[in-house]
């Protein structure tokens, strides 16, 4: 079994819509879970999530035997935590804050071996190259890594053409809730501006031949995306799911209504 090859990176190049949630849980049991629903990708998140390079581990090895990829989302676009990361087995990141076609092209150099990057060779350690049992690992490495950068503030929408002309950068995920807050909307990501900033750049980037991508709860919005040329959407999130599931059911056994969460937004 070929296990190098990334075939979320091609279905991203051959334009294949891929459908994603959020697995923010931090425990292998759970992504498991998740990886068995029939997504096309999950978002291992270790920014927002309390999540470490351990866990990390545990979950990439837990929805291996799925037909399901893992991307990963580091806490910083941090070329050692991008480097360990790799290691422990992911080929696809999500660098969060990305605001410059400077800090991009740091990404892409942390996820590329030299002479075209950074990234430190240490495969006999690596589950990656799955201890050296890989012959060719590191030959072809750096050709199945799959950076998809996050944009958030109007700095980051500002410098988008100068990203998306970057070799290296395989898509371009809007985030939301960060992106509606540093526009000064907090908490209101649905905003006539904020969607219309979005909008805007989903047709750029597809415009560009790259990846777009976004996290949106709303089912009639993520499909909004997928018409403007959105390529991998996120539709929900593992924690959201269990916590509005788990306050319907209690309702429904109780004379008062349970409290309820706010509601609409990306998540």
């Amino acid at each position: 079994m070929d296990i190098l090859t990334n075939q979320f990176k091609r279905a991203l190049r051959a334009g294949q819509p891929q459908i994603g949630l959020w697995a923010g849980l931090a425990h292998p049991y759970t992504a498991e879970i998740c990886a068995g629903a029939g997504f096309d990708w999950l978002l291992i998140d270790g920014e927002h999530a309390p999540n470490t390079l351990q866990t990390m581990l545990g979950q990439l090895q837990a929805v291996a035997a799925y037909p399901v990829a893992p991307v990963v989302r580091p806490a910083w676009n941090d070329f050692v935590q991008i480097k360990q990361i790799l290691d422990a087995g992911a080929q696809t990141l999500l660098v969060p804050m990305i605001q410059s076609a400077e800090e991009a092209a740091a990404a892409v150099s942390a996820m590329r071996y030299p002479p075209h990057g950074v990234r430190g060779l240490g495969s006999a350690l690596a589950r990656a190259s799955r201890w050296n049992r890989i012959p060719d690992y590191a030959q072809r490495a750096n050709d199945e890594m799959c950076l998809l950068v996050q944009i958030e503030t109007p700095r980051g929408l500002q410098a988008l053409d100068e990203i998306l002309a970057l070799e290296g950068v395989d898509g371009v995920f809007i985030g939301p809730a960060d992106l509606s807050a540093s526009m000064g909307y907090l908490s209101n990501p649905d905003h006539p501006d904020v969607c219309a900033a979005i909008d805007d750049a989903i047709v750029r980037i597809a415009r560009a031949g790259k990846a777009a991508g976004i996290l949106h709860g709303d089912p009639a919005q993520a499909r909004h995306y997928l018409d403007l040329g959105a390529t991998f959407v996120a539709v929900g999130v593992d924690a959201t799911l269990l916590a509005r599931a788990a306050e319907k059911l209690a309702q429904s056994f109780k004379d008062q209504p349970a409290a309820q969460a706010r509601p609409g937004g990306p998540y």
